[in-house]
């Protein structure tokens, strides 16, 4: 049985159309990204799936269970965390995850040794008494995470989960997140990070303008675009002096600067790395490093969709 099953799901508002006709299945243990730009359906998405809202046409259902006509009995398989962050900042920590265990209906006892284990896990235990307001956002996000496993799901929604984090809790939520899976909890994660997905999904679907454009594993979607390559290199001067001259080498078709370094797409690399060292002899600037790089999972979204990815940012205008 999946864990998610979602047959030509669709939700218009007035003349909008946010999903649009959506087919896919999730299955059981696996982490499953579900990727797109601004406005693209994911969130409306997700809200029909954890029974938020009603879709406007097809089903969806959690573990066989219809999230329309069985809405209760599936949110209890599920744990949901959001993006906008729920603790209450005038609560302790130890009181945020009772509370979140009273309102999965988690018995007392469970819910305390729940709370005890999950604080442990998120690095938060010995600021229990602590109240909220005084938390980092890392230490709200975990916290947040730890009341969405509370009533130890079998499926768990993330919306954002890393967004704005700091190294320390980006790696804890990491960790957990291979802890979970390997224990077969399935997580359904929403992301703009790129490469968040790429590291951590096995399988990702894009979504653009309310259709599915892709679903598959990151490595196998990067294979559609196999002639998609490039040449990743840095200068002992810095980009800046050749930004300007790089595009006039014979054999680029596109550039973009990456922090220190500069990516260089061509349809061939071979060439394109002696047009760069021969520039650098000429100008008189080392190369630091170069490395040809295959597609990575940006480019396949970019292919897909037509927009650069917003690895930064929140979801906050996206139905």
């Amino acid at each position: 049985m999946d864990a998610i099953s979602v047959k030509n799901l669709t939700k218009r508002f007035s003349d909008l159309v946010a999903v649009d006709n959506v087919s896919f299945t999730v299955r059981p243990g696996e982490v499953f990204g579900y990727l797109g730009p601004n406005g693209a359906g994911k969130t409306t998405t997700i809200r029909i799936l954890t029974g938020i809202t009603a879709p406007t046409g097809g089903s969806a259902s959690i573990f066989g269970l219809d999230i329309v006509s069985d809405t209760i009995r599936a949110r209890r398989q599920m744990g949901i965390v959001y993006e906008t962050s729920n603790v209450y900042d005038d609560l302790t920590a130890w009181q945020n995850i009772m509370f979140a265990g009273e309102l999965y209906n988690v018995g007392k006892q469970e819910r305390e040794k729940r709370g005890k284990e999950l604080l442990e896990i998120f690095g938060l235990w010995e600021r229990r008494a602590g109240r909220v307001h005084g938390f980092s956002k890392g230490m709200k996000r975990r916290l947040t995470l730890a009341m969405g496993l509370i009533n130890d799901p079998k499926l768990l929604f993330l919306d954002e989960p890393t967004s704005g984090l700091d190294v320390q809790s980006n790696l804890i939520i990491r960790d957990v997140l291979h802890d979970l899976t390997s224990r077969g909890v399935t997580v359904f994660l929403t992301t703009h990070n790129i490469e968040e997905a790429n590291v951590t999904c096995d399988r990702v679907a894009i979504i653009n303008k309310g259709r599915i454009a892709a679903i598959d594993s990151p490595e196998r979607l990067k294979k559609t675009i196999q002639s998609v390559q490039s040449v990743e290199v840095a200068f002992e001067k810095g980009i800046t002096a050749v930004l300007p001259d790089l595009p006039n080498l014979p054999t680029v078709n596109e550039i973009r600067k990456e922090g220190d370094k500069v990516r260089i797409y061509t349809d061939d690399p071979t060439t394109l790395l002696e047009e760069i060292m021969e520039y650098a002899r000429v100008h008189r600037n080392r190369i630091v490093s170069a490395t040809t790089r295959g597609p990575t999972l940006e480019d396949v979204f970019i292919h897909l969709t037509g927009l650069a990815a917003q690895g930064r940012g929140g979801d906050s205008g996206d139905r």
